[in-house]
């Protein structure tokens, strides 16, 4: 079985572009010279990895076992690298994460800002994904770490799952609402109220949306914004409501901005977990996951009762 890591490069570059064309040119190939090693590839491994259709190129059973494998492979290699110039040149390299928006927006880019100003050769690529996905992001071996609300179940053999921070969602509202004569409130009374809301994709919303659908209420979005900054900014201006996490909302709370409102739901109290691929770590990885534990901020909520 003979093929080269061109080949596998070539064959990464088309499953995430779903594209031959477009994965060619990811890897600065032609696209006949593309063509002509994927088949290559595909006659080595005695099967097709993709189907090909008009919208594009689909991954086969085969090829969506083998992309999984192609990940690790180009992981182990960039840890390697990354190990080696650790030796030489101190920390190098790249890393990659995916968290859901809380913890994205109110600890990781924080912690992230100070760790790579004072390292400049190392970058970092950054997704804001649901809870629910990232494992399988993390098993999939497209990510490094992932940080999520909830704790791992034990049984997630595949994964090392660390405590990383708490936090609480409260409903944030303008200095003269109504709410504000309550410390806490179920989130179904607040569901009559106008919501402003981060984009649909957003895990933030995404969950909003899954909370009020439990209620067997509906949700009235007034508006869709980019960030937590425009969220709050509107909920100042009286657009209406905001579910956002604490740790976002303290630095208007704290300016006098807004007003916030605890909820009684048991889930707007959040354990935010930290998760690694099961193994050793390479230093690169290790060292961004002691930044992201030994924050202060981050350390300072692990010891507060929310």
């Amino acid at each position: 079985m003979r093929y080269e890591l061109t080949d596998l490069r070539l064959f990464l570059a088309i499953a995430e572009a779903g594209s031959l064309s477009a994965g060619a040119a990811a890897v600065h190939l032609t696209a006949s010279a593309a063509s002509y090693r994927l088949k290559n590839l595909e006659f080595a491994l005695g099967v097709p990895l993709f189907t090909r259709a008009a919208r594009g190129m689909e991954l086969t059973a085969a090829g969506t076992s083998v992309l999984k494998h192609v990940r690790g492979l180009f992981a182990g290699i960039e840890a390697m690298h990354g190990e080696i110039a650790s030796f030489s040149k101190g920390l190098k390299g790249s890393v990659r994460i995916v968290a859901n928006s809380s913890s994205l927006n109110g600890f990781i880019v924080p912690s992230l800002s100070r760790f790579l100003s004072a390292h400049p050769t190392i970058n970092m690529v950054v997704e804001e994904r649901p809870s629910t996905t990232i494992l399988a992001a993390i098993n999939d071996q497209e990510a490094d770490i992932g940080i999520l609300a909830g704790p791992v179940a034990a049984t997630a053999s595949d994964v090392t799952s660390r405590r990383f921070a708490l936090d609480r969602l409260v409903i944030a509202t303008p200095l003269d609402h109504p709410l504000l004569a309550h410390a806490a409130v179920p989130f179904a009374t607040v569901l009559d109220r106008d919501f402003v809301c981060m984009d649909k994709a957003s895990s933030n919303t995404v969950f909003l949306k899954e909370m009020a659908h439990q209620t067997g209420k509906g949700l009235s979005i007034r508006i869709h914004v980019q960030t937590f900054d425009a969220v709050l900014h509107m909920v100042a201006a009286g657009v209406g409501v905001a579910l956002v996490p604490r740790s976002i909302a303290s630095a208007a709370l704290d300016a006098g901005r807004i007003g916030a409102v605890g909820l009684t739901d048991p889930w707007a109290h959040r354990e935010l977990s930290l998760v690694t691929r099961a193994g050793d770590l390479s230093p690169l990885v290790s060292a961004v996951v002691d930044l992201l534990l030994d924050d202060p901020v981050v350390m300072a909520s692990r010891l507060s009762k929310g």
